[in-house]
């Protein structure tokens, strides 16, 4: 009897043991940060704007920080068009998020769209991508020296496309170059396409000779041989592409980063400020950000809030002097 009384004992034991162990290994997982996030997208697909808010919202997701991500291109306007529309619907936006970047400086000054920054609630900036001159695989330049070549011989033979509005970034760039050249910027022929995926369609099929766009656009179908990037406008060659050079060591002295980031709606509450900026901050320490970034030639440029704010107004003050001297605006 004793034997059996100990034999239940040892039997209860490994049972409660078994609870205890099978309660510790399937506790809850953690809850996400943020529950809900929608990505408003001034642009169509396939450009800057769409991959930067469907790779932080896959980063997002696919990392726990957010339950549940959205997306929603809105074209038009250069961007008015989900701008007015994230001001006039702004009461019902609270987990609304616009991505944008430098155009949003540009075409306000230039006045593509009546507002600015300040009519919404700046979040945060969270990526730089360096500006990129790109050619088909085939093509017979191998340098940005043989395209001013070209251009200074016969302005009209080259033809520059990018992936928004004339006056705006990808038209500023090679000017820019163009610029540091020697050469008249008021001769470029700039084709304007509706996103970034358009403008590089028009490359590859012929329309345009040369691509002027963000650097994580081009980066993928370079590594793949479709295409050949010319120069990147960062002051040293980029890990993701070392056989690259700079404008600046082929001789003309243009540095230039696009920021990417994002905005709420007006009179977004600071707590839910707070609480995306907080998320955006943390995925930069997760696996699965790092990944895309890596692949699609990002840099990380965290500002938030009050930050975001100074360093749009100061961005505004230097491309504003630029336009002027371009003749862009008066």
């Amino acid at each position: 009897m004793k034997s059996f009384g100990k034999t239940i004992k040892l039997g209860l034991f490994a049972v409660l043991a078994g609870l205890m162990f099978f309660a510790v290994s399937f506790q809850p997982a953690q809850a996400a940060d943020v529950d809900e996030i929608h990505f408003l997208i001034p642009g169509g697909a396939g450009g800057g704007w769409d991959g930067t808010a469907r790779g932080v919202g896959k980063a997002l997701l696919d990392s726990g920080l957010v339950n549940k991500v959205g997306f929603e291109n809105m074209s038009g306007g250069g961007g008015g068009k989900a701008i007015n529309h994230l001001i006039s619907t702004a009461r019902r936006q609270k987990n609304t998020i616009m991505v944008n970047s430098t155009p949003i400086v540009i075409r306000s000054l230039t006045k593509v769209f009546p507002q600015s920054f300040r009519d919404l609630t700046p979040v945060a900036a969270v990526i730089a991508d360096y500006a990129a001159f790109v050619v088909p695989a085939d093509s017979k330049y191998t340098s940005w020296s043989q395209v001013i070549a070209d251009f200074r011989n016969d302005p009209n033979s080259v033809k520059i496309g990018g992936g928004s509005v004339k006056g705006s970034m990808d038209h500023l760039v090679p000017a820019m170059a163009i610029k540091a050249a020697g050469e008249d910027t008021l001769k470029l022929r700039y084709i304007a396409y509706d996103a970034g995926g358009k403008a590089m369609a028009g490359l590859l099929s012929g329309d345009t000779k040369v691509l002027s766009t963000g650097y994580g656009e081009a980066l993928g179908l370079a590594k793949q041989g479709e295409v050949r990037i010319l120069a990147v406008t960062s002051d040293e060659r980029l890990p993701a592409t070392p056989n690259v050079q700079t404008l600046k060591e082929q001789g003309y002295d243009v540095v230039f980063a696009n920021w990417r980031g994002f905005f709420g709606a007006p009179g977004l509450a600071e707590a839910r400020q707070q609480e995306l900026q907080a998320v955006l901050k943390k995925m930069y320490s997760t696996n699965e950000w790092e990944d895309i970034r890596t692949k699609r030639g990002w840099q990380n440029l965290y500002k938030p809030g009050a930050d975001f704010v100074s360093f749009l107004e100061d961005q505004e003050n230097k491309i504003g002097g630029i336009m002027k001297e371009l003749g862009f605006i008066q």
